[in-house]
């Protein structure tokens, strides 16, 4: 009995050690006696106890390498470090087991041995511009050559490219400089905006100075003429007054149907305004000389009278 129980809690044991649960972005590469049996993906899956082994755990995950920097010489000799970081994928388990055997390690000599043939076609200035160029020559070259390690290389990227010492002195007071140039660039600008605007602005304001003096005068002018017109008009009005009034005085006049005696006194008193001006020739109407003449004989015979009397 006890026999048994050992028995049977022994294959218990057996098989529960030999139930296999692949998860999500795994797979297991499996062998029988030594040999490839297969590629077990997500799910259960039970396993030949001493017959059948888990030779890999493979990750199906998109994996990053961020590999050392490398030494590489420049077409005009000039030696930099470079760091690169690759994106890579397994596609095949069974190539990624045993395609090669160290895959990380192959990856980063074959990345080491294409950046320096790379870079070594090019020059400083054109490496240093021309990352995304690089990065997708190496991922070309580095794809096609995993391939039958079954994995596939998503992406390659640049990390550092480290150019030495006194380079890097020079870029910098070169790049100071071209900072330098720019700022005055932008000060000569900024200045030649600045006075364009002083004089856009003196502009509009002699514009607008002049618009206002062309609107006063315009106005005074209004203003004159507007002053004539009443003044004309005021005349004309006068006038006209004048013109009605006489016209009224000569109807209440022949209305009355005055007598020659009254018409010459009116004579008389247009003669004596006529008289008081400053003409030098006065023209008398015969009507009027002769009573004038008149005038003078009454005024003889009544001086006469006067002076007998006296005696």
């Amino acid at each position: 009995m006890i026999f048994l129980i050992i028995a049977i809690v022994l294959a218990l044991v057996i098989v529960a050690a030999n139930i296999k649960i692949v998860p999500q972005s795994k797979a297991y590469v499996v062998e029988r006696l030594g040999a490839y049996q297969g590629t077990w993906e997500t799910g259960f899956h039970v396993k030949i106890p001493f017959i059948e082994r888990v030779a890999r755990i493979v990750s199906l995950k998109e994996q990053v390498v961020d590999f050392a920097p490398q030494p590489v010489i420049t077409k005009d000799n000039v030696t930099m470090q470079i760091d690169t970081v690759v994106f890579f994928q397994i596609t095949d388990p069974k190539l990624y087991t045993y395609g090669v055997e160290n895959p990380i390690s192959a990856i980063e000599n074959l990345s080491a041995t294409t950046l320096r043939n790379i870079i070594g076609e090019l020059e400083l200035d054109s490496t240093l511009t021309s990352r995304d160029t690089i990065n997708a020559k190496i991922r070309v070259i580095l794809d096609e050559a995993t391939d039958p390690w079954g994995i596939k290389v998503n992406r390659v990227e640049l990390k550092n490219i480290i150019p030495p010492r006194e380079i890097q002195d020079a870029m910098e007071k070169q790049m100071k400089a071209e900072r330098q140039r720019r700022e005055s660039i932008l000060t000569a600008e900024g200045e030649k905006a600045s006075k364009i605007l002083v004089a856009e602005g003196h502009k509009e304001s002699q514009i607008l100075n002049a618009e206002a003096e062309k609107q006063a005068a315009i106005l005074r002018a209004e203003a004159v003429k507007e002053a004539k017109i009443r003044e004309a008009e005021g005349e004309a009005e006068a006038i006209l007054a004048v013109g009605r009034a006489n016209a009224k005085a000569i109807e209440l006049i022949n209305q009355a149907n005055p007598g020659k005696a009254v018409l010459t006194i009116k004579g008389l008193e247009a003669f004596e305004k006529a008289a008081d001006g400053k003409a030098t020739k006065i023209i008398i109407p015969s009507e009027i000389q002769g009573l004038a003449g008149l005038a003078a004989s009454v005024k003889e015979l009544v001086t006469d009278k006067k002076d007998a009397e006296g005696e």
